[in-house]
């Protein structure tokens, strides 16, 4: 109930916030012509592999814009939804207007599904977040090193400090390489910018090791584990709840994981699948998930900062998208024996 209430105010924060941003919504959003098209359809179905909640808080802003559009919103497991979107299009049966989906991999494999797409404000975003024309980063996630503040006096301040002895014997948590993409993202950012011998360095300290981002900002926030690298978005909602944490950016780089987001060919409601995505890869839209979600941006120049970044020091790594493919196999099974880690 506190999480609930903390996002509806912080949708209601956002709606605020408009004030002082074009008085007319095809200033930034599309013509006129298409945000009556999509009025006149009047919805679209939204297929999501991001949190439930998180989305419909998305979905909220969006229709504090635009509350003639109704998004029904169908959320499933990354692997999950893959395999229903490729069910459907097989069948002919597609009935997803737009698809937001973490792995780029996957999408690019589909990328046949989608139809030509650009929002208003392409040029705004970075080239290497993106793994085809038709496919966009709506949502950029990154990781942070977060810490309990009642158990780390001498708080990290860079990915190198979690080599210090002080932390061994089980201080230190992460999630395990194989859990998927963005865990992946971070270990490959480990190796290619902190060293090929960092994962050895830090395995020494005996590290716990956790199945995902969920149970590892739990744990840190019960204090059985002092520090851990997570997703910024994950620990975010903790802390703002008033969880005994923090987190911090560091210099050498947060890693980040664009999405990958489209509108299929099938779409029944193109319009609307449009202007759901011009706004939401607008600088608004953009704003609302930095400001209220914990999100990051693949924007060249980002609307909002999240709290403790300075973008004096700090810069964002994206993985080179042909090298993330490559070398996945070999680099996490050699992770997977340095942190005597067993699938």
């Amino acid at each position: 109930m506190k999480r609930r209430a903390m996002m509806t105010g912080a949708a209601g924060l956002a709606a605020a916030s408009l004030v002082g941003l074009p008085a007319k919504a095809e200033d930034t959003f599309g013509p006129k012509e298409l945000i009556d098209a999509a009025e006149k359809e009047g919805g679209l179905t939204y297929y999501t592999a991001n949190f439930a909640e998180t989305e419909q808080e998305v979905i909220k802003a969006f229709n504090k814009r635009f509350p003639k559009i109704k998004v029904s919103m169908v959320r499933a497991p990354g692997g999950q939804l893959i395999t229903r979107i490729k069910t459907e299009a097989a069948a002919g049966k597609l009935a997803a207007d737009v698809i937001n989906h973490s792995d780029r991999g996957l999408m690019l494999e589909l990328a046949d599904l989608f139809q030509d797409y650009a929002p208003p404000n392409a040029a705004d975003y970075r080239p290497d977040a993106l793994v085809s024309p038709k496919l966009w980063p709506g949502v950029t996630l990154g990781w942070a090193i977060a810490y309990n503040t009642q158990l780390v006096k001498n708080a990290p301040k860079s990915w190198a400090d979690l080599l210090k002895p002080e932390y061994k014997d089980k201080q230190i948590g992460q999630v395990v390489g194989p859990s998927g993409g963005t865990t992946w993202t971070r270990i490959m950012f480990e190796r290619q910018v902190l060293g090929e011998d960092y994962w050895k360095k830090q395995a020494v300290l005996g590290i716990a090791l956790f199945p995902s981002g969920a149970p590892t900002s739990d744990s840190l926030v019960r204090g059985e584990i002092a520090i851990a690298p997570l997703l910024y978005n994950i620990i975010y909602t903790k802390i703002i709840e008033g969880a005994p944490a923090e987190a911090i950016f560091a210099p050498e780089g947060v890693p980040i994981i664009p999405y990958a987001d489209g509108i299929p060919k099938t779409s029944k409601s193109p319009n609307a699948a449009r202007l759901f995505m011009n706004w939401r890869l607008s600088k608004e839209g953009q704003a609302f998930q930095i400001e209220k979600l914990g999100n990051i941006t693949s924007m060249k120049e980002p609307p909002a900062f999240p709290k403790g970044w300075d973008p004096k020091v700090v810069k964002v790594w994206v993985p080179k998208f042909d090298e993330f493919e490559k070398l996945r196999a070999s680099w996490l099974e050699e992770w997977n024996k340095t942190y005597g880690y067993r699938q």
